[in-house]
């Protein structure tokens, strides 16, 4: 083989499935379509992205904590809402006896430091830009063919490669696809009170605002719109575009000051039928892209990064990665957290992006049940944390 492993999309997740085996003797090749220079690099852009403290543990074991740290900022608090409807729930740290809920970081931020880390790692090989435009599985290796038409082969591919995953479409998989006729408005926002390193959800009847701390009192936007909105949203004065943001998420931050260069992307469900395949895995957005309506998405890949490094890590150095008693194991450990994390998600959209006056009811009381009782708040907190299901190694802040 040319490599024991190869993944396709040096992205957020690809990367830090790198990083996880850097210790490993397994010879690694990622190949990514985007050069870490270009001034578009999708997977790095402006974005906030919300890491749970079980994300934070996991960047802690890869060693790679104390260079994500300064461009952080932590969650200790998490205050939601419903507007137009009485109750609250609130989240401390404190509470929970951590030192935060979770961090927030820019994805440009992230991808600085990944990419720094991954350009040292001895048994890497960056195939960049490049993309695959075949893919034949063999009994014993899986074969891909390159836009420059070279051919590298590997015991087992890990697909890294987004929510259009190309390795999906090439494998023909299915996949269960639902738009939500949403779309996410996102951008830094100045307010007039400090944040104090709080995070709000806020959930409207065209979706959920969410307000997340960031360094210098900003905030990380997502509002959360009916699709056809957002460009009328987009394009309005910076000041007219602020009253309407204020009107719908409140004053709990004071007057919302000012906001800086504003993006959109529609919302999807897509969960590939069967991410496992014959020596191909399927992790993170290409494996089940989410609605960012509880922040889940990324951590839900970085969980899967965790485990799958976990389960690759065997102590038999001879072991074939492409070994389908491994990929089972990786399956078998993945399903409940997976499956339970996306049906989350997707119920809280269903409750909760309406102006059903009954459901609105039901939502107030049942945000009203949760801060005033402390076991199924501790429950909620840990699932937000990714610290319900079994822990692998990473999780729990060892190293492989």
């Amino acid at each position: 083989m040319d490599y024991d492993l190869i993944i396709v999309g040096g992205g957020m997740v690809g990367a830090s499935l790198a990083m996880a085996l850097a210790n490993s003797s397994k010879r690694i090749a990622i190949i990514e379509a985007v050069s870490p220079q270009a001034a578009q690099q999708p997977s790095y852009d402006d974005r906030g992205i919300a890491l749970s403290y079980g994300s934070q543990r996991i960047f802690e074991a890869l060693g790679l904590w104390n260079a994500l740290a300064p461009f952080s900022t932590a969650i200790t608090d998490i205050h939601v809402s419903d507007r137009g409807h009485f109750g609250v729930t609130r989240l401390s740290a404190k509470d929970e006896h951590v030192p935060a809920l979770g961090q927030v970081i820019t994805a440009k931020a992230m991808g600085y430091v990944l990419n720094q880390a991954i350009a040292k790692q001895n048994n890497l090989e960056l195939i960049c830009p490049a993309s695959v435009t075949k893919l034949q599985q063999h009994a014993d290796h899986v074969e891909l063919q390159l836009n420059d038409q070279r051919t590298i082969t590997s015991q087992l591919v890990v697909a890294a490669d987004g929510g259009q995953s190309t390795i999906r479409k090439l494998l023909n998989l299915g996949a269960l696809q639902h738009d939500y006729q949403q779309t996410a408005i996102t951008a830094n926002i100045s307010t007039e009170r400090a944040h104090n390193n709080q995070a709000f959800e806020r959930f409207t009847d065209t979706g959920p605002i969410a307000l997340l701390p960031m360094t210098d009192n900003r905030c990380s936007l997502v509002w959360t719109v009916k699709s056809g909105h957002e460009a009328e949203l987009i394009n309005l004065p910076e000041q007219d575009f602020l009253a309407q943001l204020q009107d719908r998420f409140g004053y709990r931050l004071g007057k919302l000051i000012q906001v800086g260069e504003r993006h959109s992307y529609p919302l999807r469900l897509i969960q590939a039928d069967q991410p496992i395949q014959h020596r191909i895995v399927l992790i993170g957005n290409a494996a089940h892209s989410l609605h960012p309506i509880a922040g889940q998405g990324f951590n839900l890949g970085l969980r899967d990064v965790a485990v799958l490094a976990d389960v690759l890590s065997t102590s038999d150095s001879d072991v074939d990665l492409g070994d389908a008693r491994l990929l089972s194991s990786y399956k078998s450990w993945r399903l409940s957290d997976q499956d339970s994390t996306i049906t989350a998600t997707n119920n809280l959209v269903t409750l909760f992006s309406n102006d059903n006056p009954i459901l609105g009811h039901l939502r107030g009381a049942g945000l009203s049940l949760t801060d005033s009782f402390p076991p199924l708040k501790h429950w909620l907190a840990k699932k937000s944390m990714g610290l319900n299901d079994k822990q692998p190694r990473l999780s729990r802040g060892l190293s492989l």
